[in-house]
């Protein structure tokens, strides 16, 4: 099994077409579909169904798509990792975060980060912890901050906790305070009071509705769907509270008014992420040693 045949598969299975698929890996398409059939031969088994204008993977095919996406990811990683300066000069780092993390934590970091290492290229992907972890299991990110407890725990990951955050509530200043006009409130108070929720998948969407639920009520949602810029706007202009991180609120800058939630309130917990398998590339280590020691 040869690593470029590995990559012509890939191609196919992506593409669903061995003439595009030649286009994308920069390669005549009789040479494509020649190596393809050697790594059937390889492994003993049809990897793709042929019908005229109809590609599609066999079983044999979808076992190895996977498999193949995750060599090529590692073997992408120790080239970038072989080609690093031993003066952090050059190189990238692919870091995942929630959205909230991407607007209060990470600005101030990633700004001492480049300003440490400018020839270092950071790569940043938002996402829920779900879709974070499945990018981080398939070579795609280097370290990804997600919220624990993960959804799926994942033995092939490490997790190093970074912070426990605070929740606050947040409002526009022209509606009332919610809560009864208290400096504080309670989960049991945002019964009642319409909340600006966040799409699926979530985790502050999730968090919420779990501490409403626990309460003995439903929260009862104004306007839902939104990511974290879209909330804040969305409270701003008066449609409804959300619940969100303190830092975020602080970031948020005019426009809001945050009210504390009353102990033991709600919090959050954000762990650092990478694969168990798999050591971070060099640059990623210095990003993952500056957040840890912020």
């Amino acid at each position: 099994m040869q690593f470029h045949q590995l990559q012509y598969f890939v191609a196919v299975a992506e593409t669903r077409h061995f003439t595009r698929a030649a286009d994308l890996v920069h390669v005549a398409q009789p040479s494509l579909s020649q190596q393809i059939k050697a790594l059937e031969r390889e492994l003993g088994a049809d990897l793709f169904l042929r019908a005229r204008g109809n590609i599609t993977l066999t079983d044999a095919g979808e076992a190895l798509l996977p498999l193949a996406r995750r060599i090529l990811a590692d073997a992408d990683t120790a080239r970038h990792e072989v080609l690093e300066l031993v003066q952090l000069r050059q190189g990238r780092v692919r870091l995942g975060a929630t959205p909230s993390l991407c607007t209060g934590l990470l600005p101030d970091v990633l700004r001492a980060f480049h300003d440490r290492y400018p020839g270092i290229r950071l790569l940043i992907e938002e996402g829920g912890s779900h879709d974070l972890v499945r990018e981080l299991a398939r070579g795609a990110l280097d370290l990804a901050l997600v919220v624990l407890p993960l959804p799926t725990p994942s033995p092939a990951l490490t997790t190093v906790e970074l912070l426990r955050e605070d929740l606050v509530v947040v409002s526009s200043p022209d509606a009332p305070r919610p809560g009864r006009n208290r400096r504080t409130v309670r989960v049991a108070d945002l019964e009642g009071e319409r909340l600006v929720m966040f799409r699926h998948g979530y985790d502050l969407r999730e968090l919420t509705v779990a501490a409403c639920r626990a309460e003995g009520f439903e929260p009862d949602f104004a306007v839902e769907g939104g990511e974290m810029d879209a909330v804040l706007g969305f409270v701003r202009a008066g449609l409804g509270v959300a619940v969100v991180p303190r830092m975020v609120a602080a970031r948020a800058g005019r426009g809001l008014r945050v009210t504390p939630l009353a102990r033991p309130g709600l919090h959050r917990t954000i762990a650092l992420a990478h694969r168990s398998d798999v050591a971070p590339p060099r640059a990623a280590r210095e990003l993952q040693r500056m957040l840890l020691e912020r």
